[in-house]
């Protein structure tokens, strides 16, 4: 995507600060039938902040089938960023970048710095990896796709918890984490997803089950130990009021 599609991200006057991919391109472990998942954050007229009521604070949008596109306002952003909420952390790191004003993301991603929780993170990546994890339902297979809804996921909660920093969006540098013998395997189905469908049914090897079940029950014991963090908002005001004053 190149600069003739800025007006995607620019809609109704809306200004759109950094536009990015969110899914398994991002995450560096597309499958042949991956469609593109496209986010972006905006800022809409000054004028509007200043109104008594509340404006939707997101825009979303489907183009020729195969894009996502949804973006959400930086209010909305920095709301989230209150909570540790782990999806900006993903966009602002995402290696596929579509647009973005100079002087944004490092701004804001040293923001984030200030309000990661390792609690929350590893809360929210630990009940997805679980969801995807009951697709097995019993059965020794699951879909490719959803395998992969589990391992970078439960990587992420598990650097979270032990590196008390916020986890890489892509799944590459979270697989130092794996024993080698895993990594490697893990390498091996990531290059297979490359070649093959979304819906691909894998078998799970006994040696990945137990790791997985183990991580599981390791990352669930040390996030019941950890601390709720408490984060003070007014950084992220003085932020938002620069941006909608600009």
């Amino acid at each position: 995507m190149t600069s003739s599609h800025d007006h995607l991200f620019n809609r109704n006057h809306q200004n759109s600060f950094r536009a990015c991919e969110s899914g398994s391109r991002a995450w560096q472990f597309p499958s042949t039938d991956s469609d593109y998942d496209v986010r972006f954050i905006y800022a809409r007229p000054f004028e509007d902040y200043l109104s008594v009521f509340e404006r939707d604070d997101q825009i979303g949008f489907l183009v020729d089938g195969d894009m996502d596109v949804c973006g959400w306002d930086i209010r909305k952003v920095l709301r989230l960023l209150r909570k540790s909420n782990s999806t900006p952390f993903e966009w602002l790191q995402s290696p596929i970048v579509y647009m973005q004003q100079p002087g944004f993301r490092d701004e804001l991603w040293d923001l984030c710095g200030q309000y990661f929780c390792g609690r929350a993170n590893a809360h929210h990546y630990l009940g997805i990896a679980r969801s995807a994890w009951g697709t097995m339902a019993g059965s020794d297979e699951i879909k490719i796709k959803k395998l992969f809804y589990v391992l970078r996921p439960l990587l992420a909660a598990k650097w979270c918890l032990e590196k008390n920093s916020i986890a890489p969006m892509s799944v590459l540098p979270l697989m130092a984490l794996m024993p080698d013998d895993l990594r490697r395997k893990t390498a091996e189905l990531i290059a297979f997803k490359s070649t093959t469908a979304e819906g691909c049914a894998v078998s799970v090897e006994p040696d990945m089950r137990q790791y997985i079940e183990h991580e599981f029950a390791v990352c669930e014991q040390v996030l019941a130990e950890t601390q709720k963090a408490n984060l003070d908002a007014e950084p992220l005001n003085i932020f938002f009021k620069k941006i909608i004053r600009q």
